[in-house]
């Protein structure tokens, strides 16, 4: 982790239908950061993260990229600050190979002005090789591909147009072991790259093998948020649970 910041969230709130979904909540995330979000369904941690991919538009509150301060009102105003979200349900083209759903609208030109399917091509085997070795199914339908493969496919679009900050939302929910370790792998090779990574997940030992820090949040609030090396499981079930951080009232 570097001493670069790239994400402050500071007290931020939203409310549907009067009820606030998240309130008054700060966070930050910095480059070569993994940090975990965790809590019960409704606890607000995708409601906060979704503020930050441009999907919700929060009430109250700022969000300050690299030091300055940052409006995002939709998906586009994200990337535009180089945030890119790699959801549990990929939005990829299943009959589309990977070169073409990396480009997917992106697409890249030849002088002539026609799409140039040998440079998407090579662009993509260049990136899917430093980011995960073993991808050899570079012209199959992503269709073909395992969960982790297309996880592959996706987190490689995101790195290629510039991202500087991930948001991963339950990468791994629906993934077997083999596959989970794969995404693991990814995690941490875009860390090592110097990204930032905000992870959301129900898996306490996944956050403990992956984030450096974790947030836990119930009812909308922000219960605490510490480095796994400070915490264990057992500390991040009873914030989970109870709604209390034992590690503050140490």
């Amino acid at each position: 982790m570097s001493d670069t910041l790239l994400v402050q969230l500071k007290d931020i709130s939203i409310s549907f239908g009067g009820i606030k979904a998240v309130d008054h909540v700060s966070l930050d995330l910095h480059a070569g950061e993994v940090v975990g979000l965790l809590g019960h369904n409704g606890a607000g941690k995708s409601t906060l993260i979704k503020i930050l991919a441009g999907a919700y538009k929060k009430d109250s509150g700022e969000i300050w990229i690299e030091g300055k301060r940052a409006e995002i009102n939709s998906p586009r105003d994200a990337r535009d600050h180089n945030i890119e979200t790699i959801y549990q349900t990929l939005a990829l083209a299943d009959n589309l190979d990977a070169a073409s759903n990396l480009f997917l609208g992106r697409e890249l030109t030849s002088p002539m002005g026609f799409v140039d399917d040998a440079k998407m091509a090579a662009e993509t085997a260049k990136i899917m090789a430093r980011l995960n070795p073993n991808f050899k199914k570079l012209k199959e339908p992503v269709s073909a591909l395992s969960g982790g493969q297309r996880q592959s496919v996706a987190i490689a679009r995101a790195v290629y147009f510039n991202a500087k900050i991930l948001i991963m939302d339950e990468p791994t929910a629906a993934l077997g072991v083999h596959e989970t370790e794969m995404v693991a792998d990814l995690i941490k090779e875009l860390k090592d790259q110097g990204l930032g990574i905000f992870l959301i997940s129900h898996d306490t030992r996944e956050m403990m093998d992956l984030c450096d820090r974790v947030s836990v949040m119930k009812n909308g609030h922000m219960v605490g948020t510490e480095r796994v090396e400070d915490v264990t499981e057992d500390d991040i079930l009873s914030m989970i649970i109870m709604g209390k951080n034992p590690k503050a009232a140490a």
